[in-house]
Parts: structure tokens; sequence; C-alpha cells
């Protein structure tokens, strides 16, 4: 793929486009890389999720460190944050200009509290990390810089590398008084999209979504001069969702083929529980291009695929809820991003679980 770096306007590259926890082999022997989307803007990046192989896509796509302004995490589900610490570890080479200011992390804060057990647990399971079960973004980067402490302070006493702090600037997303928001029931109550992020080239905005029992899990918009992006992380229909792509120019919305994925599993327990949860937590095509329609959005995208091997016929059905552009990227695709000006659809919203 050429280099993206001179290019001028905003456009999008799917780093990568399976979602899931696995690695998904094809019959020819090729597979999807971890969930990864670059926003580009007049040669700046964006990136949205650091799943498997994000750093390497990035290489592949032209995209260098130092072009690199923000990275937005939608949730701390391993395969949306599995490649950080090879982004903490591999930037601080990578990003070879003393002069460029840290890139800015915005991720989601603590849960809270462990989620529920599942229904179909026979036994109570035992928490990993118990003083700190579910830990935030802040929280993830400062244990993983601990943990790799020893390659760290090698590079920082030996080859004099600025340490990740310089590099990176993290923050958990503080959600706005009053919205509700409760960890078990009530995930992704009704408000209205709040800004995280702004510089001379993006205007990013955030809204919960729901993705139980993860939370809090949000989407991201991403407005600019030239076109607008909204990429929905992990959700079920969501009338938040929705609200924050209104009139977007391109969204990017998560698919699952429920029939596909519950083929896959063998044990039983495992099956009836993890299904639950796709079932509550995730959004088929067809879903997806409803979605889209009753959003107004100018085009679709259908990525984070699970199964990411299934044939491109499951992920078609969302054209038929849909009336405008789709998309099924492969990795390492550009999509245009172009003001539309798609007609808004007056209907009643899905609320979400």
């Amino acid at each position: 793929m050429t280099d993206l770096a001179p290019h001028q306007g905003t456009r999008v590259v799917t780093l990568g486009t399976a979602g899931g926890p696995r690695w998904w082999g094809t019959p020819d022997g090729t597979s999807r890389s971890g969930i990864s989307t670059a926003v580009v803007v007049d040669g700046a990046v964006y990136l949205v999720d650091c799943g498997q192989g994000t750093g390497s896509q990035l290489a592949r796509a032209g995209l260098r460190m130092n072009q690199v302004r923000g990275l937005f995490l939608t949730h701390l589900h391993s395969d949306h944050v599995v490649d950080l610490p090879a982004l903490l570890l591999f930037g601080q080479f990578e990003r070879k200009n003393a002069s460029a200011g840290p890139i800015a992390v915005h991720g989601p804060g603590r849960r809270g509290g462990l989620p529920p057990v599942s229904q179909h647990a026979t036994a109570t399971p035992q928490a990993v990390a118990p003083s700190n079960p579910t830990p935030g973004t802040v929280d993830m980067i400062q244990q993983l810089c601990a943990a790799y402490a020893t390659d760290i302070n090698d590079r920082i006493f030996d080859s004099l590398a600025r340490p990740p702090s310089e590099h990176f600037d993290v923050h958990d997303i503080a959600l706005p008084p009053g919205t509700g928001f409760d960890a078990d029931s009530a995930v992704a109550p009704d408000m209205e999209p709040f800004t995280v992020f702004q510089d001379d080239r993006v205007a990013v905005t955030a809204i919960l979504v729901a993705h139980p029992p993860m939370a809090p899990a949000f989407a991201f918009r991403f407005d600019t001069a030239n076109g607008s992006v909204t990429v929905s992380g992990d959700t079920a229909p969501c009338a938040n969702l929705e609200r924050l792509a209104r009139g977007t120019d391109l969204l990017l919305h998560e698919a699952i083929d429920l029939d596909l994925i519950a083929s896959r599993y063998t044990d039983s327990a495992m099956l009836k529980a993890t299904m639950d949860h796709h079932r509550r937590a995730h959004t088929t095509p067809r879903q997806a291009g409803r979605i889209a329609e009753r959003a107004g959005v100018g085009a679709l995208a259908l990525h984070h695929l699970v199964p990411a091997d299934a044939p491109r016929e499951s992920w078609l059905a969302a054209a038929e809820t849909f009336s405008g552009p789709l998309y099924i990227p492969e990795d390492l695709d550009v999509l245009p991003v172009a003001p539309a000006k798609a007609a808004l659809t007056v209907t009643t919203p899905e609320a979400c679980p």
C-alpha cells in the first residue's frame, strides 16, 4: 500500500478487521488482523483500538508513529488492546522526533466492580487481581509499563531512549455528570455525545454503547473539515450509537454471524454462556444496516467481523436493510470519507439494553 502521508483530506485505513480473542484462519492460509482503525486527516493519524498486529499494520499501510496524534480505546477487551504493549515499547523507537508531543490516549476508566457471574456457572469463579479486578485505561498502561520495567529501564539507561510516559498522555474518559450510568444495570443510558479530544484537524466525541458486561464501552465520532467518521466499537443495537452517528459520512459498525459462531463451540456450558453474551452485546449485519438507515449515514462499512473467516455473503445481508453504499473491507483497505449529505430518516431508534 502506498504511503498516505502526502495525501490531504480525510480517509480511513482498516488496519485490522477481525473481532474476538482468536487467531482466525481461512482455507487459503490468510487471516484478518485484530481490530484497529486509522482515521487519517491531512496526514495526521488517529487510531481507534489496537488489536493484534496494529503496529505492523501501521507500517504496512505506510503510516508512521510520528503521524499518530491520538489513540482512542472503545473498551478494554483483549482483542481491542492486545497490541498496546507493542505501541508503548516499540513506539519510543519509532517516534524519533524528540519535539513531537505525546500521543493522547483516551479510554474507559474502571468498571467499579466485577461483572455478574453467568447464570450457566456451576461455581463462583476466582477473580484475577482481586485488589483491582477491573482496571481502567490509566491503570492498565501503568501496570503494563511496570510489567515491562526490565526492558524499559534498559532502554532508558543504556540507549538513552525516552520512556513511554513522554510518548503517551493517558486519560480515563470521564463521563458527564448525571448520565445515570451503572456498570450492571444501565451501561448505555440515553445521553448526548460529549467531546473527549480536539485539535486543529479533528473533534472527537464519544457516547456510551451497550456491550454488557463490559462497561463503560464507547463509540467515537471524528468530525473534520472534509467529512465525518463514526466507529461503533462493540455494541448491541443502541439508541446512543444512532444518535452519535446521525448524518455521519461513514459509519464503521461491528457485525457478528450468530449462527456461524455458535457452530464453533464444543463445550456446552461455554456455548450457552458465550452465545448469551453475543446476543445481548453484539449486532448482526441486518441490524447494523437498520441502524445505518435510521441514522441517515452516507456509507456503511462492517468490520470487527466475528467469525472473521465467515464467507462474504454473511456480511452482505446488511444490504437488505441499508440502502446506501456498503463496504466489507479487508485489512489495509482505504475507505474514502466525503460529505454525502444523506437525508436523515426519521424513525424511532432501538432502545439500549
